[in-house]
């Protein structure tokens, strides 16, 4: 019974390793993300050299603003998601799997990747979801006719509650009420 107890438990403990899929397939998704912000960014330079075109009719170079920033948005969007799931990886690693040896000697790892509980790597995927949020907002925002007092009344409800997302997002919570 002693050895079945043991084997049990080694198979148990050992299960945590299907994590692996996880941590592998998250910074797949991180180097996919990476790649489509990066089009992205070549996107926008090519928006950025038609701008500067003299022929540009003031039309035509306000749509091309607009695609410009737009395209700008999106690639910031794309890295924010791809650090989200670097960290998410990092993170799950680091948990489940084992300590990054390389990561304890570096300069930026206690800022960025050195994660101690689920409740650590919670907040940080959160608080960088929390941006992508708010830069999606502010993308949608951008494409938006403001025709009546009404849509200009909406967007300074949204801009509100996105700015009161991002206080109590970034807002730490006092361990003693008293504080």
């Amino acid at each position: 019974m002693d050895s079945l107890k043991k084997f049990f438990e080694y198979a148990l403990w050992n299960s945590r390793l299907v994590v692996l899929v996880a941590v592998v397939f998250g910074m797949l998704l991180a180097l996919g993300s990476l790649y489509l912000a990066t089009v992205d960014v070549v996107y926008a330079l090519g928006y950025l050299v038609q701008y500067a075109d003299p022929a540009l009719g003031s039309g035509a170079r306000v749509d091309l603003r607009t695609d410009a920033i737009t395209a700008i948005v999106k690639a910031v969007d794309g890295y924010l998601i791809s650090a989200i799931l670097i960290i998410f990886a990092l993170g799950l690693y680091e948990l489940f799997i084992s300590k990054l040896d390389i990561a304890e000697r570096s300069e930026a790892a206690p800022r960025l990747l050195l994660i101690h509980s689920l409740d650590e790597l919670k907040e940080r995927i959160a608080s960088l979801i929390l941006l992508v949020l708010i830069i999606e907002f502010f993308q949608q925002a951008l494409q938006l006719t403001y025709d009546t007092p009404l849509d200009l009344l909406y967007f300074a409800t949204g801009v509100l509650l996105v700015s009161g997302a991002l206080y109590l997002g970034t807002k730490k919570l006092s361990k003693n009420p008293r504080e």
